[in-house]
């Protein structure tokens, strides 16, 4: 698909000679400036230009510099490009332009239609949940990761409030539209924690309607189910960008420790299907809004529809100045 594009090896020389034969530095979107060293290494060594597309953004001294020093940084939610304007950002363009994800067309459809059949999900008739706690555990699945004993606490602590309501939403689903439920996963802890806070936890008539996913996936088996469900609702990003990014419906339900990422939601026109548990939102109003996604598909579907629009344009908004800038 990209015949023109090059992978840099991860030597000294391979640096060397990407810093003499390219003109321009473009960081991609991200929980933040997460290449900010490289993006001060090439200004420093090279004095060609740079730009930051799509990023959630905290307040650092190192971090404004590099945003002042950027041909453009696009922010990922208001939130973060609300922070950079209140610091004394002065980068010539400072704008809201989507995660990367958004523009996301991976695919298995073979295979994921394969795997519905078998365990007996039909396009339409099912939705997508997936849980999440509030630090992602990776000492639970990345050796040598060390275990954060605050992290856990903290997890342990709000496990129930925060999943709470998903498993209430799952419950109404089976019992108030007949449709069915996928528990799936974004992360590869997730599936454990689908079965531990919801699955086992089901009454049984409810359990027979709904699917645990106990196997890890990618992104184009997991996006090619997506464009086959109902909607998806849960306490991840990523998963619901990927449906909005094909016009399906999507609840995001947030947190202080997701960063303010979530408020892309509001950005897009989505803010209905944005829910803050700090704040309880999920509890009073997340079943409510998945079930009228459940009993009208078509309303929903022209609303996720309108979210990817303005995705899009925002999209092609940052496309146009990286080749404006690039081409000057």
């Amino acid at each position: 698909r990209f015949p023109k594009l090059k992978i840099m090896e991860k030597t000294g020389e391979a640096k060397a000679e990407a810093f003499e034969s390219c003109d321009f530095l473009l960081h991609g979107s991200g929980p933040g400036i997460v290449g900010q060293k490289s993006l001060i290494e090439w200004s420093e060594k090279t004095g060609k230009p740079y730009g930051i597309g799509g990023v959630t953004w905290r307040y650092s001294e190192e971090g404004l510099d590099v945003i002042n020093g950027s041909e453009f940084t696009f922010f990922r939610d208001s939130v973060s490009l609300a922070t950079a304007v209140e610091k004394g950002g002065t980068s010539p363009i400072m704008e809201f332009g989507p995660d990367a994800t958004f523009a996301c067309d991976l695919t298995a459809d073979e295979a994921a239609a394969a795997w519905l059949a078998e365990v007996g999900l039909e396009e339409g008739k099912f939705m997508c949940c997936i849980p999440k706690l509030r630090n992602t555990p990776y000492w639970e699945v990345k050796e040598g990761y060390k275990f954060d004993p605050v992290k856990h606490a903290r997890n342990e602590e709000m496990k129930e409030h925060d999943i709470g309501p998903l498993r209430d939403a799952v419950i109404a689903v089976v019992k108030e539209t007949g449709m069915k439920v996928l528990l799936c996963p974004e992360d590869a802890t997730q599936m454990k924690l689908n079965k531990e806070m919801i699955y086992d936890k089901l009454p049984a008539d409810v359990k027979e309607q709904v699917v645990w996913r106990e196997d890890y996936w990618l992104t184009d088996f997991a996006t090619s189910v997506y464009t086959r469900c109902a909607g998806l609702f849960g306490n991840e990003q990523h998963s619901p960008i990927l449906c909005i990014g094909h016009g399906i419906p999507a609840i995001v339900c947030r947190y202080a420790e997701q960063t303010s990422k979530g408020f892309m939601w509001k950005d897009i026109g989505l803010s209905e299907w944005l829910f803050d548990h700090d704040f309880d939102e999920a509890e009073k109003g997340l079943t409510p809004a998945v079930l009228a996604i459940a009993n009208d598909q078509e309303a929903a579907r022209a609303k996720a529809a309108k979210g990817k629009a303005v995705a899009d344009a925002r999209m092609k908004r940052m496309m146009d100045v990286l080749r404006e800038t690039v081409e000057a």
